[in-house]
C-alpha cells in the first residue's frame, strides 16, 4: 500500500438510499473518541460534496486528518456507484436539488456544515443561496470563484468543452472510449499535480485512474460538464450570509488566486486560507493543512448547542 493511501476502514461504514427514483450511495465516517480522556467527541456533522468526475475517495485524505467530525459523503447521482438521475438533469439546479433531500432523508439539522470541493463548491454555495439558513456554515475547497471561460485559462475550458461534445457525438463505443481514455486521465492528471514527491504522485495518478472514469454514462457527464463551467461560486457570493472557509492553493490555474481573492471581497462573513506550493489538489497534496484550516474555522464558529453547554 502506498503510504498516502488513507488508512480509515475501521471507521468508515458504506449505507444506500432511494432518493427520486435512483439508487444513491454514501459512507458515514463518525467521530472519533477525544484521545486524551477517551470521552465521545462532539458531534459534529460535515457534509462533503466532492468535485467533477469524482467521488467519495477522493476527500478521504481529509476526513482522515479531521477524527473529531462526523463526515458524511455521497457519490453525488451519476458518478462513484451512485445512479444518475432518471428523469432529473444533471445540473447545479438538480443537484441542489438532491443535496436538500439528502439531507432530509437523513435528518440532518441546522447545525450541519457544508463543505465542496471543485465543482462540489459550485453545488454547495448555490445550495446555500437557494436554502438559507439550511447549514450551519460554509467551507469549498479549490472553489470555482470565476466563470471557467474566463481569463488566461479560458482557452483550455474551451478545449475541454470541445472535448466532451465530441465524445457525445461520436458513436456510442468510440465516444465512451475518448471519455474514459488512460491518456487523457493521465494528461490531466499530470497537469494538476504540483508536488515533486514521487510516492504522492504515484498515488495521485493511481485515484485518478481508477475512480475518474466512474461515471453513469456520456450524456450525465456531459450535462454536469455544463454546469461545472457554467456555474461558479460568485454568482450567488452576495447570498451566502453564513460563516464561510475558502481554501485556495497558491498555484491553483483552474481556480486561480486573484479569483480567490475577488471572491473574498464578495462575500458576507468570510476568510481565505491559501496553501503555498499547491494547485487545485489540495484534498489529495495537502489534506493535512487543509484539515488545520477547517478545525481553526470550527472552533473559531462553535455550534450554538455546544457552545450553550
Amino acid at each position: 500500500m502506498n503510504r498516502y493511501s488513507p488508512v480509515i476502514q475501521d471507521r468508515v461504514s458504506e449505507h444506500s438510499l432511494e432518493l427520486s427514483g435512483s439508487t444513491v450511495h454514501y459512507w458515514e465516517y463518525p467521530a472519533l473518541p477525544c484521545p486524551a480522556d477517551n470521552s465521545p467527541a462532539p458531534l459534529r456533522t460535515v457534509l462533503v460534496v466532492h468535485g467533477f468526475r469524482g467521488d467519495h475517495h477522493g476527500l478521504e485524505r481529509v476526513v482522515e486528518a479531521l477524527p473529531g467530525l462526523r463526515v458524511l459523503m455521497p457519490d453525488l447521482p451519476g458518478f462513484g456507484e451512485s445512479e444518475a438521475f432518471p428523469s432529473r438533469e444533471h445540473n447545479i439546479a438538480g443537484y441542489t436539488e438532491f443535496l436538500q433531500e439528502f439531507m432530509t432523508a437523513l435528518g440532518l439539522d441546522e447545525r450541519t456544515v457544508l463543505l465542496g470541493h471543485s465543482f462540489g463548491s459550485i453545488v454547495a454555495s448555490h445550495f446555500v443561496a437557494e436554502h438559507p439558513g439550511r447549514v450551519a456554515e460554509l467551507i469549498l475547497i479549490n472553489p470555482i470563484a470565476a466563470p471557467a471561460l474566463e481569463g488566461p485559462k479560458g482557452v483550455l475550458s474551451k478545449l475541454a468543452q470541445f472535448y466532451y461534445w465530441a465524445a457525445a457525438k461520436l458513436p456510442e463505443k468510440l465516444g465512451q472510449a475518448l471519455l474514459r481514455s488512460k491518456l487523457i486521465v493521465q494528461v490531466m492528471s499530470v497537469s494538476m499535480a504540483k508536488t515533486k514527491d514521487p510516492e504522492l504522485l504515484e498515488f495521485i495518478h493511481g485515484q485518478h485512474h481508477a475512480y475518474f472514469s466512474s461515471f453513469a454514462h456520456r450524456d450525465m457527464l456531459l450535462e454536469a460538464f455544463k454546469a461545472s463551467i457554467s456555474g461558479n461560486v460568485r454568482q450567488v457570493a452576495e447570498q451566502l450570509r453564513l460563516p464561510t472557509l475558502l481554501i485556495a492553493g497558491e498555484k491553483d490555474e483552474i481556480a486561480a488566486l486573484p479569483a480567490q481573492h475577488a471572491l473574498l471581497e464578495r462575500l458576507p462573513q468570510a476568510e481565505l486560507s491559501v496553501i503555498d506550493g499547491v494547485g487545485h489538489l489540495i484534498h489529495y497534496e495537502t489534506p493535512a493543512e487543509a484539515a488545520q484550516a477547517i478545525k481553526a474555522f470550527l472552533a473559531a464558529h462553535p455550534d450554538p448547542s455546544e457552545a450553550a453547554s
